[in-house]
């Protein structure tokens, strides 16, 4: 019933979504098509830095290396971060990481990526036993889309585009939105590399509580964050946004124990940017995925 319920409102509020949420201690979970593979934007930015500091742990890297960003010469511009300086910086490796994860600024993480390439990200996973993910650009990539064609009374085409041009496997006409080109990614894949993080194994546990303390820095909160963030309990987590996507992937940790990672990735039928509901509503569907777990009724 409830899961009729929150498809029922997903699609009266214009989204289609994969979402899953699983008790990390118990296994319990309930899902909503989590096995949908959706282009994955600034989730990315998670194994990213993984790889990056696994590298690190090997003595491959070092987190206090400098690298000199010249805001002229950045090639994956976005709203907040290094691009927006004037003059050239230099910033050590571990605060790149602290920039890309905390305001998910695309400069900052394509210097990583400059660092640990696709390719060796892909490799780090594989060798962790993560093989629901995949990495196929650097940021750069990613952000030349139709949106940064068009001016700002003019973007509800690009959304428009991104709607409409998808095909019946999942391919787009935009190649950062078909499945097949772009970073890449699932539900269940990002549910099973936040356990991982939360609970690892394969993963060096000081490289998991780096992550885990990466992801708590996060200052996107108008997701799920109003969902899930208390006085008596912590959300980590990490956004994505790319045209119509709205994705969101995170941990949260109660004061009594429980723990509970969410992935909700979903993309919107409205050609809009700017879409407070949808955000919300991303938001109370976790929420009621998590609240019917909690009560046992999973």
């Amino acid at each position: 019933m409830i899961l009729r319920e929150l498809r029922e409102a997903l699609d009266d509020g214009g989204l289609r979504g994969s979402f899953l949420v699983r008790d990390l201690d118990t296994g319990d979970e309930l899902s909503i098509d989590p096995d949908i593979e959706f282009p994955i934007a600034s989730l990315v930015k998670v194994p990213l830095a993984l790889a990056t500091l696994e590298r690190v742990a090997r003595g491959e890297l070092d987190l206090a290396g400098p690298v000199v960003v010249r805001p002229d010469q950045v090639a994956a511009p976005g709203p907040v971060g290094l691009s927006k300086f004037r003059h050239p910086a230099t910033v050590a490796l571990e605060d790149l990481l602290y920039l890309s994860l905390a305001i998910s600024d695309n400069a900052a993480a394509e210097a990583v990526f400059a660092l640990t390439p696709p390719a060796e990200v892909v490799a780090e996973l594989r060798r962790l036993g993560h093989d629901g993910i995949a990495i196929r650009h650097p940021m750069v990539d990613m952000t030349r889309t139709p949106a940064e064609r068009f001016g700002p009374d003019e973007v509800h085409l690009a959304q428009s585009l991104a709607i409409t041009a998808a095909t019946a496997g999942r391919g787009h006409a935009v190649p950062q939105l078909d499945v097949s080109r772009a970073n890449s990614g699932t539900a269940r894949a990002f549910v099973d590399l936040l356990q991982a993080l939360w609970r690892p194994t394969t993963i060096r546990s000081e490289v998991a509580a780096q992550v885990r303390e990466l992801m708590g820095n996060n200052m996107m909160r108008q997701r799920l964050a109003p969902d899930f963030t208390s006085d008596v309990s912590r959300w980590s987590s990490k956004t994505g946004t790319l045209l119509n996507l709205r994705h969101e992937v995170g941990v949260v940790e109660h004061a009594d124990g429980q723990t509970f990672a969410v992935a909700a990735l979903t993309e919107s039928r409205v050609p809009a940017v700017v879409q407070p509901a949808a955000e919300a509503l991303m938001g109370r569907v976790a929420r009621a995925l998590r609240d019917e777990i909690r009560a046992g009724r999973a």
